[in-house]
């Protein structure tokens, strides 16, 4: 992919060296529906950086002046619509980083790929994501009720969690954009 800067960050694809970045973070995911990506040490790192790296789905999103990784988005199209998601490191919550990278991504995606339509899922219970979808202009479309399993229970049962999705047009999106007068990102 090609790299996307805005004021503070850099969005790029995955490097071998990204490794311990992803390790403080996924060592113990925050997010359930991460839970599947949890890296027990330093190897399986390296091997989860290899193969992002070859993936330009996967997004790593760095310290524009340290190229220090604090979090990942995602962007699997679907013809002219895009799953989006993101992952940060907790550690950086509360800077507004989530929100400037994905920000960017869905300029790239609606203006420079001129996708139709995004749309992420969100557990129920994940407030931040659910809160950054909606500043990042999206909707709530549906709630999905015991929708997927990330975990067992003591007794080996599925958990299902409830699971909302959130969408944004790209007209949607421009008028977002001439609301907040923030679109583009250089």
């Amino acid at each position: 992919m090609k790299p996307i800067e805005t004021e503070r960050l850099v969005l790029r694809n995955f490097r071998r060296e990204d490794a311990g970045g992803l390790l403080a973070y996924l060592a113990s995911p925050v997010a359930s529906c991460f839970l599947s990506l949890t890296l027990r040490d330093m190897d399986a790192a390296l091997a989860e950086a290899d193969r992002r790296a070859a993936d330009d789905t996967q997004i790593a999103v760095c310290l524009k002046d340290s190229d220090q990784l604090i979090g990942d988005l995602f962007a699997h199209p679907e013809g002219d619509t895009v799953s989006v998601g993101w992952n940060f490191n907790p550690a950086f919550s509360g800077q507004g980083y989530a929100f400037e990278a994905a920000h960017a991504l869905f300029a790239d995606l609606f203006e420079a790929q001129d996708m139709r339509r995004l749309y992420a899922y969100v557990e129920d219970h994940n407030v931040p994501s659910q809160k950054l979808c909606e500043r990042l202009g999206m909707r709530r479309e549906g709630l999905f009720l015991d929708y997927i399993s990330f975990q067992n229970d003591d007794a080996g049962q599925p958990v299902y969690e409830n699971t909302m999705q959130y969408a944004l047009l790209k007209r949607e999106w421009g008028a977002s954009c001439k609301q907040q007068a923030q679109c583009k990102f250089r």
